[in-house]
C-alpha cells in the first residue's frame, strides 16, 4: 500500500524454483511485454525441443483446468491463446514417454508467457523446472517503442513517489514539462494533452489530482501503486485499438483482491496515510480489493510555504468475479477529491509572485467500468464495457495588482476582499463509453482484431474572464476576454479492424486501421496503421510501424470561442523503426528511430507564434483559453538507445540516451523549436539489493535546456507586466536540467509480517533547475523561477 507522496514495500522476488519430476526439463519465462491485449486475455507460447536441441513435433500441452490444449508443429512452437489472467500448471504428453506437469506459469492480460520445454534422455529420471527472470517477447500487434514496467519498479523507485507518471518520464522519448512539481507525460515533441490512460479497460480522461479540463497531468497520480500489476506504456506507432491520442497510451492493469482469505496493509508517510484491504468473494470464485488514501498535512499546518496546503482523498477499488470458467467479469473505481488554496498571508514574500494572487482550487473526479469477458476456447475472446467519468471543477482566481499594488501595512485580508475576480469556473464533464472488442483466430491470419466504441458526453461550463488574457505573447493587455454558460451533449464513435500473420518463419506483419466520427466538429476521419518485425537471430529483431493518428481538442478550447468551433481533429503520423537485442529472460537492449508529422494543429487566430503544442502542463487555464484555428504544423525526429536489466539476484535498472529535434509553428508559419525541445536527455535509473532486510536505489537525469522566450525589458517594464520578444520566440536556452534521487529501504518483521520503512532525498545536490522567467508586477522586475530544490521522503508501509 502506498500513501499520497511516499511509500513502498518489499515485493517478492521471483527466484528459481527446483522440482523433481520424472521425465523432463521445462524453462517457464515469464515475459514482459509491450503491449496488452484489449480484450484483457494472455497466452502461454513457445517451443518443444528433445534432448539434442532439434523441434519435438506433435506434443501435446496442455493448461490445466481448462480445454485449451495445442500442438507442436513441424518447428517445435506452440501457443495456447485466450486465457484469463492467472496461475496456470502445464500438462506435457509427449509422443513417447509419460505426461508429466509443469509448475505454475503465471498469466497476464495482454502478455505471452513463453515456455520451452526440453524432452530429456528416456533413461533420465531426475530433472529440475527452472522459472527464469522475466523475457522481453512482444505481442504480435505491436511492433516498436513499447514498454512494461513492473509494479515494484514504481514502488521503489527514489523519483517517481510511487507515481506512475512521474516514474514513466524516465523512459525514452519522455521529458518533464516546464516544472517537475508537475507529473506531465510529454512524448517525442507531443504537448501534454496527447496522451490516453486507460485502467482495467476504462479510459479516463486524467489520471491525475489538482487536474483541469485543459491539460492531461497534475501533481499526483489517482493510482494506488500497491494495487498496480502490468505498466503498459506505447510512445509510438501503436496498433488501430487505441484511440484519439496522438502521443502515448499508458495502460494499466489493477491486480485482484486475495481469493483466499481477508488482509490488508497500512501506511504512514509525511504527506498521507491510508490502506488497502481486500478478500474472497463467494469461496474464491471472485475477490474485492480497495484502496483508500488521504493526504493530513493540513491537520498540522494550513500553509506549506504558498499561502495553503494541498488535501487530497483517493479512492481505488477493483471486483473480480468468475460467472463460468469461460465467462469473467470485473468492476473498477478509480475516484479522488482535492482542494487547495495558494497565494498572499501575513508571512508571505512580497518578492515572489505568489503573493499577488489569491487563488481557491476544489474539484473531484470518478471512473467506472464494468466489463464481461467471454472466451471461446482456441477461437478467440471477446470483452464488452460500459464505462462512466465525471469530473468537476472549481476555481477562483484574485488578481492582488490588478488595480495597482497595494499600499504597505493593508492586511491581507482586506487586500484580497478588494481585488476583483479574474477568472471564476464552475464546469462539469461527463463521458459514458459503451464498447466491445473481439479477438480471433482464423485460418489465414493468425489473429484477427476488431471493435467499437460509443461514448456520450455531458458538458456543462461557466467560466469567466471579464478582464481577458495578459498574455506576453501579446504586447496588448487584457485581450480575449469572455463569458461562457453552455450545457450541450456531444458523441463520439468508432470502430477498428487489425490483423496480423506471420508470412514466413521470422517475418510477422500488422495492417489495420480505424475510422472515427467527432460529432462537435462535425468530422470523421480513418486511421491507417502497420507495423513489421522480422526475427534476424534468436535474440535480435528488427522492427519497423508508420501509423495516422487524430485527436480532436478539447470540449473546453472548442466551446471558449465561436470561431473555434470550426476547429478539426489534428493529425501526427508516425514513423518508427529500431532494433531489439534480447540474449537472455533479463537483459533487453533496443535503438530506435522515429520522425512525428503535425498537422491541422491549433494555433492562436490573434498571435501568430503560438501553437497549442507548446502549452497545456499549466494550472493557469486563463493563459491558454484564446480564440484558435487548424493551420497549425510541426514535427519531431530523433534517436533513443535503451537497455534495461531486470532484477534477477541483486542488481536492477534501465538507462537511456535520447537525441531530438521538435519544431512548431504558428499562423505564421515560422517553423520555432518546441517549448518541449530537449536535444539531449539521459536517465539512468537502478537499485541494488544489499540483502534481504537493505535495498539502495538512485536515479540520475540530465537534460539539454529547453527553449524559452525572453521578455521586451523595455515594453515590459512600461506596461508593468511581462510582455516577450516576439522576434525571438523560443529562441534563447535555458540551462541544462540535472537532478540525482536516492532512497533507502529497510524490512523489518512485526508481529510476523513484513514492515518496510524508507528514506530518501529527491534532488539531494539541491540543484536550482530552471522552471521559467516570470515577471513581478509588484516589483516590476524579472523573476528567476526554480524547479523542487533539496526534497526528504520517508515513509512505512506494513501489512497486515
Amino acid at each position: 500500500m502506498t500513501s499520497v507522496t511516499f511509500r513502498g514495500t518489499p515485493l517478492g522476488l521471483h527466484p528459481s524454483v527446483s522440482l523433481v519430476l520424472a521425465a523432463a526439463v521445462v524453462t517457464l519465462v515469464v515475459p514482459s511485454a509491450s503491449a496488452q491485449d484489449t480484450t484483457g486475455v494472455g497466452a502461454i507460447s513457445g517451443a518443444v525441443v528433445n534432448a539434442a536441441g532439434q523441434p519435438a513435433e506433435g506434443v501435446r500441452v496442455c493448461a490445466l483446468d481448462t480445454a485449451s490444449c495445442a500442438t507442436s508443429d513441424a518447428r517445435g512452437v506452440f501457443r495456447i491463446g485466450e486465457l484469463r489472467a492467472g496461475g496456470y500448471r502445464l500438462e506435457i504428453l509427449p509422443l513417447e514417454g509419460l505426461p508429466f506437469t509443469s509448475d505454475v506459469v503465471d498469466v497476464r492480460a495482454g502478455l505471452d508467457a513463453t515456455v520451452e520445454i526440453t524432452l530429456p534422455e528416456a533413461e533420465n529420471f531426475q530433472q529440475t523446472i527452472t522459472v527464469t527472470a522475466p523475457a522481453f517477447q512482444e505481442p504480435e500487434a505491436v511492433k516498436n517503442s513499447g514498454f512494461l514496467v513492473a509494479p515494484r519498479e514504481i514502488l521503489k523507485s527514489a523519483a517517481a513517489l510511487q507515481d506512475v507518471s512521474r516514474y514513466v518520464q524516465g523512459l525514452p522519448g519522455v521529458v518533464i514539462g516546464t516544472n517537475d512539481f508537475r507529473n506531465d507525460i510529454i512524448v517525442r515533441g507531443g504537448s501534454p494533452l496527447e496522451n490516453l490512460f486507460i485502467v482495467d479497460n476504462v479510459e479516463i480522461p486524467n489520471i491525475n489530482a489538482f487536474a483541469n479540463f485543459a491539460s492531461a497531468g497534475g501533481t499526483v497520480s489517482l493510482l494506488d501503486a500497491e494495487l498496480l500489476q502490468n505498466v503498459t506504456f506505447l510512445t509510438g506507432g501503436y496498433p488501430a485499438p487505441y484511440v484519439n491520442r496522438t502521443s502515448s497510451v499508458l495502460q494499466v492493469t489493477q491486480r485482484e483482491g486475495s481469493r483466499k482469505k481477508f488482509g490488508g496493509w497500512a501506511t504512514l508517510g509525511f504527506a498521507g496515510a491510508g490502506a488497502i484491504f481486500e478478500g474472497p468473494i463467494n469461496a474464491g470464485n471472485g475477490s474485492w480489493v480497495v484502496s483508500a488514501r488521504r493526504s493530513f498535512l493540513d491537520l498540522f499546518t494550513q500553509d506549506v510555504g504558498f499561502g495553503g496546503v494541498p488535501i487530497v482523498y483517493a479512492l481505488n477499488a477493483k471486483a473480480v468475479y468468475d460467472l463460468t470458467p469461460r465467462d469473467r467479469i470485473w468492476l473498477v473505481n478509480v475516484s479522488g477529491v482535492d482542494e487547495i488554496r495558494l497565494g498572499l498571508t501575513d508571512s508571505t514574500d512580497l518578492q515572489e509572485e505568489i503573493a499577488n494572487f489569491d487563488i481557491r482550487y476544489d474539484g473531484w473526479r470518478s471512473a467506472t467500468g464494468f466489463n464481461w469477458q467471454r472466451t471461446f476456447g482456441s477461437r478467440g475472446v471477446g470483452l464488452f464495457g460500459i464505462t462512466h467519468s465525471e469530473a468537476m471543477v472549481g476555481q477562483q482566481v484574485k488578481d492582488l495588482v490588478a488595480q495597482g499594488v497595494p499600499p504597505a501595512g493593508v492586511s491581507p485580508e482586506v487586500v484580497i476582499a478588494q481585488s476583483p475576480v479574474v477568472y471564476f469556473e464552475d464546469s462539469r464533464e461527463g463521458e459514458t463509453t459503451i464498447k466491445y472488442d473481439l479477438t480471433v483466430h482464423l485460418p489465414f491470419f493468425d489473429t484477427v482484431q476488431t471493435g467499437g466504441s460509443f461514448k456520450t458526453f455531458r458538458i456543462g461550463y461557466t467560466v469567466e474572464s471579464p478582464y481577458g488574457n495578459d498574455t506576453p505573447y501579446s504586447p496588448v493587455g487584457g485581450i480575449d476576454s469572455f463569458v461562457l454558460d453552455t450545457r450541450f451533449r456531444s458523441y463520439q464513435t468508432g470502430v477498428y479492424l487489425q490483423a496480423s500473420r506471420r508470412v514466413a518463419s521470422r517475418v510477422n506483419v500488422t495492417l489495420g486501421g480505424r475510422f472515427d466520427h467527432y460529432a462537435i466538429l462535425s468530422q470523421a476521419r480513418f486511421s491507417p496503421r502497420a507495423g513489421v518485425r522480422v526475427r534476424l537471430t534468436d535474440a535480435l529483431s528488427w522492427n519497423g510501424s508508420v501509423g495516422s493518428y487524430y485527436q480532436q481538442p478539447a470540449f473546453l478550447f472548442v466551446s471558449a470561442f465561436p470561431g473555434n468551433a470550426s476547429l478539426v481533429p489534428w493529425r501526427a503520423v508516425h514513423y518508427v523503426t529500431g532494433l531489439a537485442w534480447s540474449p537472455d529472460g533479463s537483459l533487453r537492449v533496443t535503438a530506435e528511430a522515429y520522425r512525428k508529422t503535425y498537422t491541422d494543429y491549433p494555433v492562436a487566430s490573434d498571435l501568430p507564434s503560438v501553437s497549442l503544442a507548446n502549452i497545456g502542463d499549466t494550472f493557469d487555464v486563463r493563459e491558454i483559453l484564446f480564440p484558435l484555428t487548424s493551420a497549425g504544423e510541426g514535427h519531431s525526429e530523433g534517436v533513443e538507445l535503451f537497455m534495461e536489466k531486470r532484477l534477477t539476484s541483486k542488481i536492477y535498472g534501465q538507462g537511456n540516451l535520447s537525441l531530438s529535434r521538435t519544431r512548431h509553428a504558428g499562423l505564421d508559419g515560422v517553423p520555432r523549436p518546441g517549448s518541449f525541445d530537449y536535444p539531449f536527455v539521459f536517465n539512468l535509473v537502478g537499485g541494488y539489493r544489499l540483502s534481504p532486510q537493505w535495498e539502495l536505489s538512485a536515479r540520475l537525469s540530465f537534460l539539454s535546456g529547453r527553449p524559452f522566450t525572453p521578455y521586451d525589458q523595455a515594453v515590459s517594464t512600461a506596461q508593468r507586466r511581462g510582455v516577450y520578444d516576439l522576434t525571438r520566440v523560443n529562441a534563447e536556452r535555458a540551462p541544462d536540467y540535472g537532478r540525482v534521487d536516492i532512497r533507502v529501504d529497510r524490512t523489518f518483521t512485526v508481529g510476523g509480517q513484513p514492515l518496510n520503512m524508507f528514506f530518501g532525498v529527491q534532488n539531494v545536490t539541491n540543484r536550482r533547475n530552471f522552471a521559467s522567467y516570470s515577471w513581478n508586477r509588484r516589483t516590476n522586475t524579472q523573476q528567476f523561477g526554480e524547479q523542487q530544490g533539496i526534497f526528504p521522503i520517508l515513509g512505512l508501509d506494513w501489512r497486515f
